[in-house]
């Protein structure tokens, strides 16, 4: 099912990331969102270009940068769309490449088909449970053909990946001590936005620990290529996979892991 969408998406953030580069190349002002976060007119326009990609499917769409839909005309709703037209605006203001789009298809709460593209490597991450993961170059026609699948990483040594602005210690810090107790010194990696996703579907980190804010639109697309390959995003409470198109749409605190890695206690 999910294979029908696929070139539409991939035409979409093409679109998208052409214009983004444009703006990202130049000097481009910034504004501060009523929640404090910044939005660049790079924001608004990959939003709407998605958005126009999307609409011929009839499937609601939310997006970070437009008005959401409202709760009573979606919690009935079989499939959603959640996108987030640029994840990492600081990342794309301080210019220093970790951003990246994201786009997600729900069914009932889950997320069945998810991509992550990074415009300034030209690479794009798409996948789900039902096809497996796939990670293309922009501008190319046969995207499920074998050659583009993920082929995982073994690592010996496990290796944690963080958001490049979080602070190691509290929880984390404590957290990391638990993983070092099981498998040993861990490295750990920082990067900014959903791009640390392509890093966990490759294989080249095993844990990555988030307790902090993030929305629906950051990581539903991640956990679907993710879980197609082994992975999992568990509430870091219920140790429950995560789910979408919440009444409320923020996520819990979250672990995303290699499903055969355990956290101990």
């Amino acid at each position: 099912m999910v294979e029908q969408f696929i070139p539409t998406l991939i035409k979409a953030v093409e679109v998208a990331s052409s214009r983004i580069l444009e703006i990202y190349s130049s000097d481009f002002e910034v504004e501060i969102k009523n929640d404090n976060s910044p939005v660049t007119l790079a924001d608004k326009l990959s939003s709407q270009i998605l958005i126009d990609y999307l609409a011929g499917f009839n499937i609601p769409i939310i997006s970070e940068e437009e008005d959401k839909v409202a709760w009573e005309s979606r919690k009935t709703a079989s499939l959603l769309w959640l996108i987030d037209p640029i994840d990492g605006t600081k990342e794309f203001v301080r210019k220093n490449g970790q951003f990246c789009i994201n786009i997600a298809l729900i069914e009932n709460g889950l997320p069945i088909l998810g991509l992550i593209a990074s415009p300034v490597e030209s690479i794009i991450m798409f996948g789900g449970p039902s096809i497996g993961a796939f990670e293309v170059p922009y501008h190319t026609d046969d995207h499920l053909n074998e050659k583009w699948k993920v082929i995982v990483k073994e690592n010996n040594f496990p290796k944690v990946i963080m958001h490049s602005n979080d602070r190691f210690s509290g929880t984390v810090a404590k957290f990391v001590r638990n993983l070092e107790g099981i498998y040993g010194p861990i490295d750990v990696i920082r990067k900014g936005s959903a791009l640390k996703f392509i890093d966990l579907v490759r294989g080249t980190a095993d844990f990555y620990i988030r307790f902090a804010p993030t929305m629906e639109w950051d990581i539903a697309a991640g956990q679907a290529i993710y879980e197609a390959v082994g992975g999992e995003v568990l509430h870091i409470e219920t140790r429950e996979a995560l789910t979408y198109n919440k009444q409320q749409l923020k996520n819990p605190y979250f672990i995303a892991k290699r499903k055969k890695l355990n956290l101990g206690k």
